[in-house]
């Protein structure tokens, strides 16, 4: 059975941190209530948007004004951060999928974007056509850090989960790996710190996507018990 590896998006295989608090910066102007701070914003990032909207707003995930808001960020998703795509991939992740499908790798996405989104980001970031399977905050009752995301993964491509990682920069990636049975590789480039990271004990840390794909290539064809430390 071929391997699989799945990638969160924001953060690990496209640079849209910055973009995303500038985004909601600007929906919550829309909304006419005063942005939080860049930092709270961010810590948001890796939550499904009615959840961090919600925090951020501190009310329920399911009052009207985060529907406003999520529908302003929707809006201005697409004004402020699809055009800017192609420049935001990090370095070397076009090679290095291009790389671990040469390898035999199968790949996914599971993100905590809504489906249509991550779509349209990863079509217009020219990554699209790398990856079999895309599954979004909507197509799940329970996303990141649940497991259902990374469970749906396995039963629609039919991978065991020890032959699968999760890649992800933040801990929802982590402890969604974790519950759904597969290994992980925490990437420090991203949203959280390698600090914040090691409180979800990854299998493996990676400071680049050219170490990334270095770990699944050495490791690719080790067995499951081997690779725990």
């Amino acid at each position: 059975m071929r391997h699989l590896t799945v990638f969160d998006l924001d953060g690990t295989l496209v640079d849209t941190p910055r973009a995303i608090v500038e985004t909601f910066t600007a929906a919550f102007g829309a909304l006419g209530v005063t942005a939080p701070e860049a930092a709270a914003v961010r810590a948001t990032i890796g939550l499904p948007l009615q959840r961090a909207f919600g925090g951020l707003l501190g009310v329920s995930p399911d009052d009207e004004s985060v529907t406003e808001g999520v529908r302003h960020y929707q809006r201005l998703f697409r004004e402020i951060i699809l055009p800017r795509a192609p420049e935001l991939c990090f370095p070397g992740v076009v090679e290095g999928l291009d790389e671990l499908r040469a390898l035999g790798v199968r790949l996914a996405v599971a993100t905590s974007k809504f489906h249509a989104s991550a779509e349209a980001l990863l079509r217009s970031a020219g990554l699209r056509d790398r990856f079999e399977l895309v599954v979004g905050a909507d197509q799940v009752t329970h996303p990141k850090p649940h497991p259902e995301s990374g469970r749906l993964v396995l039963r629609t491509l039919g991978v065991a989960a020890e032959r699968a990682v999760m890649v992800g920069d933040t801990v929802h990636d982590i402890h969604m790996a974790h519950a759904a049975g597969m290994r992980s590789i925490a990437v420090t480039y991203g949203v959280q710190s390698p600090v914040e990271l090691a409180a979800a004990a990854p299998t493996w840390f990676a400071g680049t996507f050219g170490e990334v794909v270095t770990l699944i290539g050495t490791n690719l064809h080790n067995a499951p018990e081997e690779l725990a430390g």
